[in-house]
């Protein structure tokens, strides 16, 4: 006898048919509620450039270059205007103190020492003639004084006898009162000579003293003048190389105008151009070093220059164990200047990251090596090699330094190998 079979409720069909949209939908909702949701991009790790993060003695310093110079120029400048009559020496002579480099003309100045010298004859003649009226004036005084003291000597014997007459009754009143008179009299005119014959010689005195200080200021106006004249043959003031020369023969050049330079061969130095960035950070305290002929020189800041010229500063270094034997005037130096002391420091290599980001934010890569996050970070001090990290890395870890032009603000970067 048959039996009715009981038709199956789930078969494999219908299971299926159930479980492959609820499996969908189970990963749907699971990738929107777990999954990660950040942008993403698809990079080829091979174009990248990735650097660990690492700590090490870190020096801050710009690259500058500096050009050797002498360690000393001495200028040339014209004392004296004139007419360039001769040149003895051409530009890039080796020259000795006083050697004679030009010759000036100048025929007002020659006329003017004629018109010096007799003014000179002129004053030296008055002072003799003044010297020898005083002279005479002083002989006529003295004269004159001798003969008033011989006559008031004598009245003055006449005037005592005339005292003792008169006591007795032997002579007139009138007579007596004559002779005290003309005593008294002599009396004054010897003071008052006296006193004119000093006032004289003092009028004299000073007289010959303002003088003497003319003519002595006429004999120094004389010197002067003839030192001028002698300024007309230009000399070198110090030995070395005359660099420039710029006078020709029949050229005129005015007073105190440059006409040439001469370089002390005594050692070199070297002058840099630093970004006006800078100017506020450079002293003479700071150093640096360079390369040349396979060995490293060290040199020192000596002197700062403060002005800016087309937003660039100059500052003068010397050598601070002297300078390479090889080295020539104008050569070009590669110069690390250090900003300031060596110090430990977590470091990231420099990278076109930089400029997308402003060193605000980084792609760190993840220790699997499979992507790489976004991740804030800040940098300090820098050097053409090394940013200085304060926060966001840690030494060990990995970020991508290359540009990041074409990754826009993507969250994640997913590296393909």
């Amino acid at each position: 006898m048959d039996r009715p079979i009981p038709k199956k409720k789930w078969t494999l069909k219908r299971i299926g048919m159930i479980g492959i949209p609820s499996a969908f939908i189970l990963f749907v909702l699971s990738s929107l509620l777990f999954g990660d949701r950040r942008s993403q991009l698809n990079v080829q790790a091979e174009r990248l450039t990735v650097s660990t993060v690492s700590r090490a003695p870190f020096q801050e310093f710009i690259p500058v270059t500096g050009t050797v110079i002498p360690i000393k120029t001495v200028f040339l400048d014209a004392m004296e205007g004139g007419q360039v009559s001769a040149v003895y020496l051409e530009a890039g002579s080796l020259v000795k103190a006083g050697d004679k480099i030009l010759k000036l003309e100048n025929n007002n100045l020659r006329l003017n020492i004629l018109y010096n010298e007799a003014n000179l004859a002129e004053q030296s003649n008055a002072l003799r003639t003044n010297r020898l009226q005083m002279e005479q004036n002083r002989l006529a005084l003295q004269s004159q004084l001798t003969q008033l003291n011989y006559e008031l000597k004598k009245q003055k014997r006449i005037y005592e006898q005339s005292k003792i007459l008169i006591e007795k009754g032997m002579i007139a009143r009138q007579q007596f009162e004559e002779e005290k008179d003309l005593y008294d009299f002599l009396v004054e005119k010897q003071r008052l000579t006296i006193e004119t014959h000093q006032k004289d010689s003092l009028f004299r005195t000073i007289q010959i003293q303002n003088l003497e200080m003319s003519l002595d200021r006429m004999q120094d106006n004389m010197r002067l003048v003839k030192l001028n004249l002698e300024n007309l043959v230009v000399k070198a003031p110090v030995s070395g190389q005359l660099t420039s020369l710029v006078p020709e023969v029949g050229q005129s050049i005015s007073g105190g105008q440059r006409i040439g330079q001469i370089d002390v061969l005594d050692g070199f130095k070297a002058r840099a151009e630093i970004d006006e960035h800078y100017i506020a950070r450079i002293h003479t305290e700071l150093g640096g070093e360079f390369e040349f002929a396979g060995k490293t020189y060290r040199l020192g800041i000596r002197k700062v220059y403060p002005e800016v010229k087309e937003g660039r500063f100059e500052v003068d270094m010397e050598f601070e164990s002297g300078s390479p034997e090889s080295i020539r005037r104008g050569q070009t130096l590669h110069i690390r200047l250090e900003l300031g002391d060596l110090s430990e420091a977590v470091l990231l290599p420099r990278g076109g990251f930089n400029q997308t980001t402003g060193g605000q934010w980084i792609y760190v890569v993840d220790q699997s090596g499979n992507f790489a996050v976004k991740r804030a970070i800040k940098l300090g001090r820098q050097n053409p090699e090394m940013f200085e990290v304060l926060e966001g890395l840690e030494p060990g870890e990995k970020a991508i330094t290359s540009s990041y032009e074409s990754y826009g603000e993507m969250d994640k970067l997913i590296l393909k190998k």
